[in-house]
């Protein structure tokens, strides 16, 4: 890509275009009191001159950062990776950067939220479970911009996407019910994770509406290690169940481990399902079924909300994501 001539700036754009420096300035920030016609002739010629301002000179004009925060506490690579990169597409589409804070949950979260917006000087932030759910962080952000993912309907955000999660599970019920499992059980996240919750909750109510109840669960933490300790003890029970629900990927790929060092064919002896529809689902031998969850574009959704939030141009159009039972060959008829 060619660079801009050196020293291009907006008065030269200006010049270039017949109009006034304002009014480049106000096409640069996308303000509404620009026409139609002038707007597409100055971009026409920010393009051809291949124009970039500086987000110091975007600052100074509009007192504000082009910084947009996401606060997580998601130790999950396979999760916090997409989401970073849905959010940084749409950022950089709008011209925004992003920084990121990781959560200390030890001691005063909210507080710590706060000080990482003050400190920043962001323009607005995104938060992700299973910090959004937090008592005290939405109260601690009046005043600043902030739209949240979660799994469960949230109060004090600008805009929330809610995935339905509960929904999604009782659709993994009915799957391994129709495919003759009746000996199922459930390997769930922390009890202290909404997520967790409505996914088991979900699961176990599309059982029960079949008139099954679980043979088993354990529960993990969403990690690798304590999903092995877990399927052990759902995989050692008597009798074995037939099938194995995991609330993550990562946790289903553990019990494919435990599976194998046991000798157990999957999906003969076993199937298993997961949740999120990470890459690490096509990764695994065989390939995992999960429940797929869009975590890019839901954060490419809740970032162009946050950027319309920031620039006076949000609806209150509800931010909605389609969850879908994605069929790998790790999940077959019962067999026995």
């Amino acid at each position: 890509m060619s660079r801009p001539p050196a020293g291009t700036t907006i008065t030269d754009v200006a010049a270039r275009a017949g109009v006034s420096i304002r009014t480049v300035s106000r096409v640069l920030n996308r303000s509404p009191l620009v026409n139609a016609a002038t707007r597409e002739a100055v971009e026409a010629v920010i393009a051809t001159l291949n124009f970039r301002p500086s987000a110091r000179a975007r600052g100074l004009a509009t007192g504000r950062s082009y910084l947009l925060g996401l606060v997580h506490n998601d130790r999950n690579a396979l999760v916090l990776d997409p989401l970073q990169r849905g959010m940084v597409g749409a950022a950089a589409a709008r011209g925004y950067e992003l920084v990121v804070h990781p959560v200390a949950m030890a001691g005063d979260p909210a507080a710590d939220v706060r000080d990482f917006v003050q400190r920043s000087r962001v323009d607005g932030v995104v938060v992700v479970p299973p910090v959004s759910g937090l008592t005290g962080v939405a109260d601690g952000l009046v005043g600043v911009p902030a739209v949240a993912l979660s799994s469960v309907a949230l109060s004090g955000y600008d805009a929330v996407l809610v995935s339905d999660e509960r929904a999604a599970a009782c659709e993994v019920a009915d799957h391994l019910v129709a495919l003759g499992h009746r000996r199922i059980a459930h390997l769930s996240g922390p009890a202290s994770a909404p997520s967790a919750c409505e996914r088991r909750a979900g699961f176990v109510a599309g059982l029960l509406a079949q008139g099954i109840a679980l043979s088993a669960e354990a529960e993990g933490d969403y990690g690798f290690d304590t999903g092995v300790t877990a399927a052990q003890a759902l995989l050692t029970a008597d009798p074995r169940p037939t099938a194995i629900f995991a609330a993550n990927d990562v946790m289903a790929a553990a019990v494919l481990k435990v599976a194998a060092g046991m000798a157990l064919s999957v999906p003969g002896d076993l199937s298993v399902i997961g949740f999120d529809g990470s890459i690490l689902a096509r990764m695994l031998t065989p390939a995992l079924t999960t429940v797929h969850r869009p975590i890019a574009e839901m954060a490419g959704a809740v970032t162009e909300r946050l950027i319309d939030r920031i620039e006076g141009t949000a609806t209150n159009a509800p931010l909605t994501a389609t969850l879908s039972l994605r069929i790998g060959g790790s999940c077959g008829p019962v067999s026995r």
